[in-house]
């Protein structure tokens, strides 16, 4: 399901970079030649680079792409090049540091990446911030957010297939009683998203559609402008359907006037050695136009680039 396409003879790792130092010399930069490299390496094969570069050059490849180039371009190829769980550490950070109401980068790390990958992630922040992701979302995120989103990048789920079908029917009535109430910050709406595994919070989930007719999600909709339900209803997506999450996040931010960069790279470039030919597949569907096309009518130059080569597009 990734969209990243790697050459089936790929160069000595030696001569990536040896080329990549070619193309930050001299006064201009060659963003072709670096987009051809790193725009289709897999996650090792750009780690080995890195390791090479900094032993051949006595310099981190991050430092030189950032002395060389600027701006979406620069983002895109950074938040690229670096190690899955590094670049969630920084996006993680980002969402912490920066944190507003409603604001999608902390739930989607916690809830569309599987328990190993959760804590990898929480193991670079430690080596990368000199501090846990925990203490800086508790530290920057407030109120009912906090007591949500602290358990949620806490959490390392079970991720075995064993479901509890009672438990199910109970918590989702369970669920269900607290939403009409419009109690959706009760300690029990919290326990049930943060600690079940998603195996068990799908056949929950399944079990509130059959028990009242229609789905969590809609019952969380009470109030469109409510940012707490937005966020619920964001984690709800994450796991029942993250293909078709990630698809609106890419659609909303390329319709209308302006682009949202910042969400556009993001998911690009977490998704492409994950399931970006899905999201792909449904914003087609969705849209009646390939994501490629679209990309390429919202954004431009070597951003437009690196994007489309991230996309698969030959």
């Amino acid at each position: 399901m990734a969209t990243l396409t790697v050459p089936a003879s790929v160069p000595a790792v030696a001569d990536d970079c040896e080329q990549l130092r070619k193309a930050f010399e001299g006064w201009g930069t060659n963003e072709a030649l670096i987009i051809s490299i790193l725009g289709h390496r897999d996650a090792a094969q750009r780690r080995a680079i890195r390791r090479h570069y900094a032993d051949t050059y006595g310099q981190e490849l991050l430092r030189s792409i950032t002395d060389e180039i600027s701006g979406d371009f620069e983002r895109a190829v950074i938040l690229w090049t670096l190690d899955p769980a590094e670049r969630d550490a920084v996006l993680a950070n980002e969402g912490a540091t920066k944190w507003q109401p409603g604001s999608p980068v902390l739930v989607e790390i916690a809830c569309a990446r599987g328990s190993a990958q959760l804590f990898a992630v929480r193991q670079a922040y430690h080596d990368r911030f000199k501090r846990s992701l925990e203490e800086d979302v508790a530290a920057h995120v407030t109120g009912d957010f906090r007591k949500l989103l602290v358990p949620l990048v806490s959490a390392y789920r079970y991720e075995g297939p064993e479901v509890n079908t009672r438990l199910a029917h109970s918590e989702a009535k369970i669920l269900q009683d607290k939403i009409e109430h419009k109690a959706y910050t009760d300690d029990e709406i919290i326990r049930i998203l943060t600690t079940r595994s998603k195996a068990q919070l799908l056949a929950t989930f399944n079990n509130y559609n059959d028990s009242f007719g229609h789905p969590i999600n809609k019952d969380l909709k009470a109030d469109p402008k409510d940012e707490f339900l937005k966020t619920l209803r964001a984690v709800i997506r994450c796991f029942t359907c993250p293909d078709r999450y990630f698809e609106k996040v890419v659609r909303l931010a390329i319709a209308g006037n302006g682009t949202d960069e910042n969400s556009l790279t993001r998911i690009i470039t977490t998704r492409a050695e994950v399931d970006l030919k899905l999201i792909k597949e449904v914003y087609q569907k969705r849209n009646s136009v390939p994501l490629e096309k679209a990309v390429a009518g919202d954004t431009s130059g070597d951003y437009e680039g690196m994007l489309l080569a991230l996309l698969g597009k030959e």
